[in-house]
């Protein structure tokens, strides 16, 4: 029995084929490659464009007052946000070595002691009875009050060495991501090319639209989020020292966190109003914890004043996507999050109405 011989055409066909192949395979390990190397980088590099992306309004004033000395204002804005970011560390991190140092003295001297509760803790609403009596026994011995939370303390200690772990990595992290940031910043046409190239490559004449709707959503996140999260953390900041809460910056501090991953501070202010109850005369006291309240819930009137001002995208849109993405992905979800999901509805909204969808406004568009 003889096999039919291949023709010429098909020779040549296979021959295409394997070569495609091969080629093919080479890009992809080529790829792979690259992203394994570059994989350690891909956090810094985002949160670089992001920083970059909502700075650059401050940034082209920076340019201005230093008269056209682009590198040297990019120059000025790592040395400014860095110290913004080194200084508070370090103050934070010596303030808590000296606390824990001070406690630890005073445990191994048996001088440490705490104050008994005032007779009107008792009669707080459902935990008040309990409260009382632990914190009674908490004032006569504290070594047998500690023993009966001693499973949930050694929790709280393996989070709490875990989230410090946490803290220094992500604030090497910005460190580099800053660096990285005024880089992009000091060659901010190159950088907006290359944007532009890309979403061209993508979305074809849709390209630029969608680009501008990134870098607008980008900041809108920006304001709504972050700037909405560091007005609670000043309003709660103000409210602490007036009523000369012990440790009010670390609270405040505390606060903005809170707020940035969307939680409502009453988290950290409601056992802060349960201690102000306990120490305060009661006019203060409510007046202390009216206003933590009124902290707590600004952000319902903060956020649709901030997110998505300027844009075509609804605020809703760019609210879920900012909380969805969070969730996935962390904070840096915040903002990729929301970006994806304008996209999506920004395509969406272009396949159900391709001729009436219309290039959002030239002023919105604002590029790097």
């Amino acid at each position: 029995m003889t096999t039919p011989r291949q023709s010429p055409q098909d020779k040549a066909f296979i021959n295409r084929m394997l070569d495609a192949t091969i080629r093919i395979g080479m890009v992809l390990l080529l790829a792979y490659w690259c992203l394994k190397i570059i994989s350690p980088f891909i956090s810094p590099i985002m949160w670089a464009i992001i920083i970059a992306v909502a700075i650059y309004p401050l940034y082209v004033k920076l340019v201005a007052i230093m008269g056209g000395r682009k590198k040297m204002a990019a120059a000025l804005f790592a040395i400014v946000a860095l110290a913004l970011l080194i200084i508070p560390t370090i103050k934070l991190s010596a303030s808590m070595v000296d606390t824990t140092q001070t406690l630890s003295a005073a445990w191994e001297s048996g001088s440490l002691r705490i104050p008994p509760p005032a007779e009107s803790v008792s009669e707080w609403p459902l935990i008040g009875e309990k409260l009382h009596k632990y914190w009674t026994l908490a004032s006569i011995n504290l070594e047998a009050a500690l023993k009966q939370i001693a499973p949930q303390l050694k929790t709280a200690g393996a989070w709490l060495f875990g989230a410090v772990g946490g803290a220094g990595l992500g604030i090497l992290q910005f460190i580099i991501s800053i660096l990285i940031a005024a880089v992009f910043l000091a060659s901010t046409q190159a950088a907006h090319r290359s944007t532009l190239a890309i979403s061209s490559r993508i979305a074809g004449d849709r390209g630029e639209e969608l680009a501008g709707i990134s870098i607008a959503t980008i900041r809108s996140v920006a304001q709504g989020v972050l700037g909405v999260a560091i007005i609670q953390s000043l309003l709660a900041g103000i409210g602490l020292l007036v009523m000369d809460v012990p440790g009010a910056g670390l609270w405040a501090l505390l606060v903005l966190l809170l707020a940035v991953v969307q939680l409502p501070p009453i988290l950290v202010l409601g056992p802060i109003i349960v201690y102000v109850f306990s120490v305060a005369t009661t006019g203060p006291a409510i007046a202390f914890m009216i206003w933590s309240l009124i902290v707590s819930g600004s952000d319902a009137f903060l956020k649709p004043l901030f997110l998505g001002r300027g844009m075509e995208i609804p605020m809703l849109v760019i609210l879920l996507g900012a909380i969805g993405g969070m969730m996935t992905s962390g904070i840096i979800g915040l903002f990729i999050g929301s970006v994806v999901l304008a996209l999506g509805y920004k395509l969406f909204m272009i396949w159900l109405d391709p001729v009436g969808a219309e290039p959002v406004a030239e002023e919105e568009v604002t590029s790097l």
